[in-house]
């Protein structure tokens, strides 16, 4: 069976950010988080967990704390995203989650189950998306406006300079809020 996901990060607009996906149901949490990495151009360097809500959640997939510092407060165990399976997970009951990335900028992504499918494919499949992935550690939905906003209203500025520099773009070039382009996510996910 083969799971039809969009996956939209929370809080950003114009564009918003967003990938439908099919995923095979038998993938795990863990190879899930690097279907969702690929897909929106994560680079990995951060803590993630798929929840079934932000507050006082029911559902909780998250690499297990050796020491349990992060597991007080939760109320409820982790998952291990190595053991459990979409298919374990998402049911008629279950058709939304989070995955959160990066505890720091906390980017939240809705997860919706849209739909099934009888296919058996064994890799996952970017099928359409759009928005540009916000760089890594950029301060959150937050400094990425910031950012999209400096290039946008001034884009001559040491600011704007400052950006090029972190970002590594060219001198006079600007971030593409909307660069998107699906047959690269598709390449990379064949690798999963």
């Amino acid at each position: 069976m083969t799971y039809l996901f969009k996956i939209q990060i929370k809080g950003i607009t114009r564009p918003p950010v967003w990938r439908k996906l099919a995923v095979p149901s038998d993938f795990t949490f863990l190879k899930f988080h690097s279907v969702i990495q690929t897909a929106f151009d994560w680079e990995d360097y951060h803590l993630f967990e798929f929840m079934d809500k932000e507050y006082q959640s029911n559902i909780r997939i998250s690499i297990p704390a050796e020491d349990n510092l992060f597991e007080f407060g939760y109320g409820v165990e982790a998952q291990d995203p190595s053991k459990t399976k979409l298919s374990d997970i998402f049911t008629n009951n279950v058709r939304k989650l989070l995955y959160i990335y990066d505890f720091g900028d906390n980017w939240v992504h809705e997860i919706t189950l849209e739909d099934t499918s009888d296919d058996k494919t064994k890799k996952a499949v970017c099928l359409s998306g759009k928005g540009a992935c916000p760089p890594e550690d950029c301060g959150g939905t937050y400094g990425y406006e910031e950012m999209k906003n400096t290039f946008i209203t001034s884009p001559d500025s040491e600011e704007a300079d400052e950006y090029r520099d972190w970002l590594g773009l060219e001198e006079g070039e600007n971030w593409d809020a909307n660069a998107f382009d699906i047959d690269i996510v598709n390449d990379y996910l064949k690798k999963i």
